[in-house]
């Protein structure tokens, strides 16, 4: 059990409390419940907290789950006050009515990162609509809030795209390499009408980063060579989280759900320093300690429009479905940390996970002209890694017996 998971009940009834927020309706079920499928709020809707294991999530569950049901019931009511009304929960209520979409087609994309309530409309439909699912189970990066691949498990004829018209073969081949990672069957073949270059850049159009700390770090080094700065999705999110991050400093505790379970800034500190599962946190506290909340809030407000900007600065996440002709990657896509060593006490290399490597993925791949590795150049030297030129051609799968299952095999082989 992490330290920062608390014990006894009484503990855990105050953290418990803590995340149901005041007035503005922060309570912390109600938006994940409004996009599962279930007609009840269940333990299911409940966040993954940073710092808090699985094991423990019955006992919060016990606490807050009253909570959310409450603010299910203010939700729904037209005269609520207690909860801002989002479209999430609109969506939720509809499902609700079992709809029926009076439709010959119907069309669903970025079926990879489904959530459930709209899984469930759209295959409630099959009866009177033909269905057509679109997405690459490689780019599946919404997991972490409740999403699914819902084409795996998706009756009907699978048709595969695996030539692009974004970059050319370098950066195909470079596609391929992270789509060997995360085990997918799926090869990439570059258009020949680009010619993508991989090396390092001295402008780039774009940077993408892994966190939102590392968004902020990017951001500061950017100002300072007097660069015109955009931020995808606005600088809202990042305000917020240096603002909680300045509230543990100062001695109060923060209600942003990525901190609401330390209890001080020496305790957020040691869990990005020197937890594993805390190094995404690493860049937020190491720009915090350096510059002060008032500096980044104050970088915040130089942000420019992204069409008046020279550099757009996104996160990976939002830089989905995005592309630009010269990106480069942050350094905060880390090399994976691990405490084994070799015998002669060198560190081994961190076990790559695939939630990383998909994201990886989705980084490099938002590239036409020229790519910039950046924080994944650590890539080439690790052992998942090499070598970078993967097989190019059609879709390619190990003999049996020689990877783990995954939820490709579920697709079955792709037509030739």
């Amino acid at each position: 059990m992490r330290r920062h998971a608390g014990v006894g009940k009484s503990r855990w009834y105050k953290r418990g409390r803590r995340l149901l927020g005041s007035g503005g309706g922060r309570i912390g079920g109600s938006g994940r419940a409004a996009r599962h499928g279930f007609p009840r709020n269940r333990r299911q809707h409940l966040p993954r907290l940073r710092g808090l294991d699985d094991k423990f999530r019955g006992e919060l569950a016990q606490i807050v789950l009253p909570y959310v049901r409450r603010a299910w019931i203010d939700v729904q009511d037209p005269d609520g006050k207690l909860v801002r009304f989002d479209p999430n929960h609109a969506l939720k209520i509809w499902a609700l009515t079992e709809p029926r979409i009076c439709a010959d087609y119907l069309l669903l994309d970025e079926a990879q990162d489904t959530n459930p309530v709209m899984e469930k409309i759209f295959n409630s439909q099959r009866s009177q609509a033909q269905l057509v699912m679109v997405g690459d189970s490689a780019q599946a990066i919404y997991g972490w809030r409740g999403a699914r691949d819902v084409m795996t498990d998706f009756e009907g004829r699978q048709l595969t795209l695996s030539q692009s018209f974004r970059f050319g073969q370098a950066l195909a081949d470079e596609a391929n390499r992270w789509l060997m990672i995360v085990q997918s069957p799926l090869r990439l073949r570059g258009t020949p009408a680009i010619d993508t270059l991989i090396g390092p850049l001295e402008q780039a159009d774009a940077v993408l980063c892994r966190t939102n700390g590392g968004a902020i770090t990017e951001i500061f080094k950017l100002l300072e060579q007097g660069k015109r700065v955009a931020l995808v999705g606005g600088k809202k999110s990042l305000a917020e989280l240096a603002k909680a991050a300045g509230d543990l400093k100062a001695g109060r505790r923060a209600t942003h759900p990525d901190l609401v379970l330390f209890q001080s800034w020496d305790e957020l500190m040691e869990y990005a320093e020197d937890d594993p599962d805390g190094q995404d946190l690493l860049p937020l506290v190491e720009i915090i300690e350096k510059h002060g909340v008032t500096k980044v809030l104050d970088a915040m407000n130089r942000l420019h429009a992204e069409n008046e900007a020279e550099v757009t600065l996104s996160t990976a996440h939002k830089a989905k479905g995005r592309e630009w002709d010269n990106v480069r990657i942050a350094g905060d896509f880390r090399e994976p940390a691990s405490h084994d060593r070799d015998l002669k006490g060198n560190p081994l290399p961190g076990e790559l996970s695939l939630d990383d490597a998909r994201l990886a993925y989705v980084a490099v791949t938002r590239a036409r002209r020229h790519l910039d590795l950046g924080g994944l150049a650590w890539i080439d030297d690790h052992p998942n890694g090499s070598p970078r030129a993967a097989p190019s051609g059609p879709p390619q799968r190990l003999p049996p017996g020689h990877q783990p299952p995954s939820p490709w095999d579920r697709l079955g082989p792709a037509p030739s």
